[in-house]
């Protein structure tokens, strides 16, 4: 069986984007399996282990290839497929490599190959039912070593990928300190005796496959307890910032294809009266939104030019921007379009999807906490 390597060429972002074009379009639209197909064939094409399959002396993400990835994910595909897929490439993937070097031979090393090729997802399953989202100290999903096994319980809550994963890469406390070094990581199978996995949001989500995840005394091989016991948080703070910067990627890209629809709208002439795109304040206020994502645009720039792994406070800055980029974005857009915002398909249901960016990987609110614990160095950076 070839290596993860072997299927993935050097592809520049032009030959990439047209390889996701083509892996699109061989899945069938809509669908509960959608998002897995898709991610078959993106992993068949080579484009997964393109962008997320280096290995040697700087392993990690491509940043320049995933974000032609995720820009031509959200051009072609749905909003579930392209979460379905971010998540998955941008924290999934280098988790399971960093796991895979801990034991070349163990479960997570042969998981990650698979799912380089399409042929597994994988769901992160790291937001717990006993804690609020960003306080990860509180967890209570927890794993007891046995005899001859160990025991899992507890709960994970709004879990991507989680209907149809085939493995959840699972947060668990090993030990009951509240302190960093008590978790670790638990590769569980989707159809072990005691998982239960209940479809959350399916409408407003769908093709991402959201879910929530219940652990009922799973008993699972100790082979399926992966990673250095007490390295799973620091793992996940390493990894987690090229989500956050991921989601800076996907935000500029939906904005600019949310900007680019309403401007051929407002400069398109109506059937009486004068063109809408005539009126200052409507060019005022679509022109404050190019400016915003100009802005993210330019922040996103300097943070990958910096290269992996992504400093933790220039994740929580691009967090924060993409956020607030795509609120605002959206807000506009549905008062500029007016009743026709509501439309099947139209803004006023993707502003809705789309607040997920202020909340998903990390809420603005603790985003912005952690940037003001870092308020002297950034006052004092020099260009």
């Amino acid at each position: 069986m070839p290596s993860p390597t072997d299927l993935a060429p050097d592809l520049a972002s032009g030959e990439l984007r047209a390889a996701v074009v083509e892996a699109l379009s061989a899945c069938a639209p809509g669908g509960t399996a959608q998002s897995r197909a898709v991610w078959s064939q993106l992993g068949r094409a080579g484009v997964l282990a393109a962008v997320a399959g280096r290995e040697g002396p700087r392993p990690g993400v491509d940043l320049v290839l995933l974000r032609a990835l995720l820009t031509t994910l959200d051009a072609h595909a749905p909003l579930g497929v392209v979460l379905s897929t971010c998540v998955q490439v941008a924290t999934v993937l280098p988790l399971l490599a960093d796991l895979a070097d801990d034991d070349p031979d163990g479960l997570a090393a042969e998981v990650r190959d698979r799912a380089l090729r399409g042929d597994v997802t994988v769901a992160l399953a790291v937001t717990d039912a006993a804690a609020a989202g960003s306080d990860l100290l509180d967890s209570g999903t927890s794993v007891t070593p046995r005899a001859d096994d160990v025991l899992l319980a507890g709960g994970k809550r709004w879990i991507t990928n989680a209907v149809s994963c085939d493995y959840a890469l699972t947060l668990v406390r090993h030990r009951p300190a509240r302190h960093f070094t008590s978790f670790r990581w638990a590769l569980v199978p989707a159809g072990a005796p005691g998982v239960v996995i209940a479809p959350a949001a399916p409408d407003l989500f769908a093709a991402a496959d959201v879910g929530h995840v219940d652990l009922h005394d799973v008993r699972l091989d100790r082979e399926h307890l992966t990673g250095r016991a007490g390295r799973a948080l620091p793992d996940f703070a390493r990894h987690v910032g090229v989500e956050r910067l991921a989601s800076g990627m996907w935000a500029a890209a939906l904005c600019r294809r949310v900007l680019t629809d309403l401007y051929a709208w407002l400069t398109a002439p109506p059937p009486r009266g004068a063109a809408r795109w005539g009126r200052n304040a409507v060019r005022e206020r679509f022109a404050r939104c190019l400016v915003e994502v100009e802005r993210l645009d330019a922040l996103l720039t300097v943070v990958m030019g910096r290269g992996v792994p992504v400093r933790a406070v220039d994740a929580m800055v691009v967090k924060v921007a993409a956020g607030q980029a795509v609120e605002m974005v959206l807000d506009e857009a549905v008062h500029l379009r007016g009743a026709d915002a509501f439309r099947d398909g139209g803004e006023a249901r993707l502003r809705a999807q789309a607040a997920m960016f202020s909340v998903a990987g990390g809420a603005s609110g603790a985003m912005l906490a952690g940037v003001a614990d870092h308020a002297r160095d950034l006052l004092e950076a020099r260009p």
